[in-house]
């Protein structure tokens, strides 16, 4: 930071008066002539002068005092042409005011003034700029070794001395660092409504954070494609998908914090998007693993050494997750939320989704009392996000017998359903009840979970066979229609406007189509029994095929 005092060191002139002054720092350098030329400085100028309209005491006294008023650096007194000295009026005023004026010989050009402060001041720029480019390598090196939003935070707050918190588009924090003073909770809550509101508006524009404590902090949104977006001006539109927010521990952010910063949005910007890839990429891994467990594509060996990368070995267990009711309501998706509430747990686990459904596989080595309190949690904190949900938990097994606990999760979860069905009032839809358990085991399946654990796959089948064979027989052009609407209408617990939503036709379609299910099997979907049994054909065939 180029100072008056460092200024005057390299030129042949004379301080004069406002010693005390000399610590100021120079922004720029500005020629004028003008009695006032204040509207066309900013402040922190060093404003040099011959005082050609400077006729009278007064107008010199007025002079000074409306540069110091105006927060210019100092005062460069040119004599030799107007004036032969620096005028004493002026010099008492500037000697008040502690505001420094030094005089500019005839033989000092002001150009010799101007040149040593456009060196200084350009030294510092490549000095500045020097050094965030070496920031903006550091934070790159970050990006690149995947060390994570946390250490790229990390490091952004020790290099610029300030604490850093990265908001996402809702305004809830991703990531946070301190410096040395963290930000204080009430002023976190006043960022994080602030950003949401701002969100809500669509604004895309940086702002000043109003924390009220005299220190200065800066929030600038980050474009998901890590475009720079506009300080001021424009700012509407698309909303960004997160907020870099940095608040100084101790005074004001200096010209290397800011471009500092403004390089950052964009490392901020690269690591969401590979996190971001990096996440899809491996959700995608863990529906294909997961669907080709579900199938039976997947055992022995294989599935075990499929499932190491997910930090899953020797025992699982599975969660399965579904909202209640018809499935609609509000907040994210239903896999988002419980790999959010999993993540919470810390613990290792595979997600995906399986139709309707979202499923983990999760560490089984832990007591039964764990595994349920660990699904009475997932039920607690996805209920959170997506209103009321249920979900059914499978026994711990075997890595090699994960298909089974899937099973016995989602069976579960359909038993709670089916004990939870009610006939449907005017609306189609079951009466709410606040009772209602969130959370099935395998433990609940009853007498069903003799079926599940059945060992020998052929006696399932054989029972699988006697009671859906004749639908699979003769379904010929309808393809899995009659199956898929059989199902859809049990696992809906029997109400027809929901399972026609869930197969997207109309109710009478759906009542046809159960008759003609009901025609070939000699059996009645009036009929709780019946019913019952055609549900544990569909799941025990889904164990076997």
């Amino acid at each position: 930071m180029l100072t008056v005092g460092d200024l005057l060191r390299d030129l042949d002139v004379h301080l004069l008066a406002g010693e005390r002054g000399l610590h100021l720092p120079v922004r720029w350098v500005h020629i004028s002539e003008l009695l006032d030329p204040t509207p066309w400085l900013s402040g922190g100028e060093l404003l040099l002068t011959t005082g050609m309209q400077l006729d009278t005491p007064a107008q010199q006294r007025e002079f000074a005092a409306r540069l110091a008023d105006h927060h210019l650096a100092g005062l460069g007194f040119g004599t030799g042409f107007k004036h032969s000295a620096v005028p004493p009026p002026l010099l008492e005023v500037a000697a008040e005011r502690e505001f420094p004026v030094f005089e500019v010989p005839y033989e000092v050009p002001f150009i010799a003034v101007t040149e040593a402060a456009f060196t200084q001041l350009v030294n510092e720029q490549y000095a500045v700029l020097r050094r965030a480019l070496a920031a903006q390598e550091r934070l790159e090196r970050i990006v690149l070794s995947e060390r994570g939003l946390e250490a790229l935070v990390g490091a952004l707050a020790t290099l610029i001395g300030a604490a850093v918190v990265v908001f996402d588009a809702r305004g809830e924090p991703l990531q946070q660092h301190a410096f040395r003073r963290a930000i204080e909770p009430e002023a976190l809550d006043g960022l994080r409504a602030e950003v949401h509101e701002r969100a809500r508006r669509r604004e895309a524009r940086a702002f000043m954070p109003s924390l009220g404590d005299g220190n200065q902090g800066i929030a600038l949104p980050v474009a998901a494609d890590g475009t720079p977006r506009p300080v001021t001006g424009g700012g509407l539109g698309r909303a960004p998908e997160a907020w870099l927010v940095a608040i100084k521990d101790v005074g004001p952010l200096s010209d290397f914090d800011r471009l500092t910063l403004h390089q950052a949005v964009t490392i901020v910007a690269l690591e969401l998007l590979r996190s971001r890839v990096a996440g899809d990429t491996e959700r995608r891994l863990a529906g294909d693993v997961l669907d080709a467990i579900v199938s039976g594509e997947l055992t022995g060996s294989e599935l075990a050494r499929r499932l190491g990368p997910f930090g899953l070995s020797d025992r699982v267990a599975a969660i399965v997750l579904r909202r209640a009711g018809d499935g609609r309501g509000p907040g994210g998706s239903v896999e988002g939320a419980l790999w959010a509430a999993l993540r919470e747990e810390a613990a290792p686990a595979l997600v995906a989704s399986v139709g309707s459904l979202a499923c983990a596989l999760v560490p089984g080595g832990g007591s039964e009392d764990e595994l349920f309190a660990l699904g009475d949690r997932v039920a607690a904190a996805a209920g959170a996000e997506l209103g009321e949900v249920r979900v059914g938990i499978g026994r711990a097994v075997p890595a090699v017998d994960a298909r089974r606990s899937f099973h016995e999760a989602r069976c579960a979860l359909e038993a709670l359903a089916l004990g939870e069905a009610v006939p449907e009032n005017g609306n189609g839809s079951a009466p709410a009840s606040e009772d209602r358990p969130r959370v099935a085991t395998y433990k609940d399946l009853g007498s069903f979970q003799l079926l599940l654990s059945l060992q020998d796959d052929e006696a399932l089948r054989l029972f699988c066979d006697s009671i859906l064979g004749p639908i699979e027989a003769s379904e010929g052009p309808y393809g899995g229609e009659l199956m898929r609407s059989l199902e859809a209408f049990i696992e809906e617990n029997g109400q027809w406007e929901r399972a026609a939503r869930r197969l997207y036709c109309h109710r009478h379609t759906l009542r046809y189509r159960i008759r003609r299910v009901e025609e070939l099997t000699g059996r009645n979907l009036g009929s709780a029994r019946d019913r019952i049994e055609f549900w544990l054909a569909l799941r025990g065939r889904s164990l076997v095929s």
